[in-house]
């Protein structure tokens, strides 16, 4: 069982590592990763990690909103952090994570410091990426450490998470239950295949996620794949396809090389001429012209995993064009908008992530 603090008084929490470390000139990093990593540690980070929105909100909305903390954004910055092979950083971070996410059978997957409030389910996709982060860096820094805090979050994540050999997007722990379906892009199946399970139940647990992935499949002229599926009922739900969403879909297939060369396709000519919207329609219309910076950063990390580094730089260069680049403005190199203030961490986390892949 995951050792927790989730069972102490909610205002008792207080994590040690404030910040993350000082970020100084450095050759190996480019301009704007640099900038962004500034801005981060300027405008958006916090005692208990990186700031849903560099805004502060009451911290009461259904979605999370202002300096509540998300299991994502820790997850985002172990990957980062390991990716630039910063011990220090990396550590830092997953310590901030288990003090601020772990309850006794998952991650939170939101924390509010003005409500006191560790809320009780987790988000399968986050768990995932901080599972994985751990796993890469066993190897890494070459700690088997790592592995071991690894191992013992997975098993209780598939003690919870899965059951009967399928994927859920949440646990919940306070009713002790499942939801009733999977989310499409929460399926990682390159972490799926490194959990501690017997064979078989691996096997079957990756055979039957491919299966759901392959048969929400829309078409080969808009190639990406439906929302999410529920188990009982044995259908697909989707209103409209949040691109965001399909690019994860297509990120995880690609991790495990079972991409389909029509998403590439289109994704490489839709990058190249900056026309890669956020949401669109079953049948592959636009719902809206509105491109975002993550959107970017995910076409950018498929390029890097399938080794085509035009896809790479292209989306690079689109991403970064979402930059602010008005050194008089508080959200200089960082993703957001100059005129409300208001930056997201999933945006900022994803184009850093993105950014450090430039040297892999």
């Amino acid at each position: 069982m995951v050792t927790s603090c989730g069972d102490r008084n909610q205002s008792d929490l207080i994590v040690e590592h404030t910040s993350p470390p000082a970020v100084v000139a450095n050759p190996e990093l480019s301009k704007e990763e640099e900038i962004l990593l500034r801005y981060l540690k300027e405008e958006q980070y916090g005692q208990f990690g990186t700031y849903t929105n560099r805004l502060d909100s009451d911290q009461r909305n259904l979605v999370t909103t202002g300096h509540e903390v998300l299991s994502e954004s820790a997850g985002l910055m172990m990957k980062y952090y390991a990716a630039k092979k910063n011990r220090e950083a990396f550590e830092r971070e997953w310590e901030t994570a288990k003090q601020v996410f772990d309850q006794e059978t998952s991650l939170s997957y939101r924390y509010s410091p003005k409500l006191n409030k560790r809320y009780p389910v987790n988000a399968a996709v986050d768990d995932l990426r901080i599972i994985r982060a751990l796993y890469d860096s066993t190897e890494i820094f070459e700690d088997s450490r790592y592995v071991d805090e690894a191992n013992k979050y997975a098993s209780t994540f598939v003690d919870h998470t899965i059951v009967d050999d399928k994927l859920y997007d949440f646990y919940d722990e306070k009713y002790k239950t499942v939801n009733a379906f999977i989310t499409l892009c929460y399926i990682d199946l390159a972490t799926l295949s490194k959990l501690p399970l017997t064979e078989h139940s691996s096997m079957q647990l990756q055979t039957n996620m491919l299966d759901i992935i392959e048969a929400g499949y829309l078409s080969d002229k808009f190639p990406f794949y439906e929302t999410r599926y529920y188990y009982a009922d044995n259908r697909f739900e989707t209103a409209e396809i949040n691109m965001v969403e399909a690019m994860l879909t297509v990120l995880h297939l690609a991790e495990v090389g079972n991409h389909k060369e029509a998403s590439l396709l289109y994704i490489k000519e839709h990058v190249k001429n900056g026309t890669l919207f956020g949401r669109y329609s079953k049948e592959g219309k636009p719902a809206t012209d509105i491109r975002s910076t993550a959107l970017y950063a995910i076409a950018a990390m498929i390029g890097h995993q399938v080794d085509d580094e035009e896809l790479y730089k292209d989306s690079i260069s689109e991403m970064k064009k979402f930059q602010i680049g008005d050194q008089s403005s508080p959200l200089y190199g960082g993703f957001g908008d100059p005129n409300t203030g208001q930056a997201y961490s999933f945006d900022n986390l994803m184009a850093l992530y993105a950014l450090a892949l430039r040297q892999h």
